[in-house]
């Protein structure tokens, strides 16, 4: 068996111009989200309004990402849901558990 490179060859395929315009799209959604999140971090005072401003954008963020790099968002709309509403009510979860612990530390 002869192992020769003779008619081994590299096919380099263009770019696709259309999936690298998306990509900087999705970036630039995501650094905007970010941008947003800076500008309330370092403006806005400490308080209720604040942490529930953080927590909508990071939902938004990661519902975002969920349907671009998982690719849900040409699937079922069901299946999407699905994954996003257990994460929405985790995440009230943990809030509502942070606050009562909070308020039974007052307490005693």
């Amino acid at each position: 068996m002869d192992h020769s490179d003779e008619n081994a060859y590299v096919s380099v395929l263009p770019p696709n111009k259309e999936k690298i315009k998306k990509l900087w799209t999705v970036a630039g959604i995501l650094g905007i989200v970010t941008a947003v999140e800076f500008i309330i971090a370092f403006t806005m005072p400490h308080g209720a309004t604040k942490t529930f401003l953080f927590v909508a954008l990071t939902i938004v963020k990661a519902g975002y990402i969920v349907l671009e790099f998982m690719h849900l968002k040409y699937e079922a709309k069901i299946l999407f849901w699905s994954i996003l509403l257990p994460m929405i009510f985790i995440v009230w979860m943990l809030v509502a558990f942070v606050y009562e612990g909070m308020a039974i530390s007052d307490v005693r």
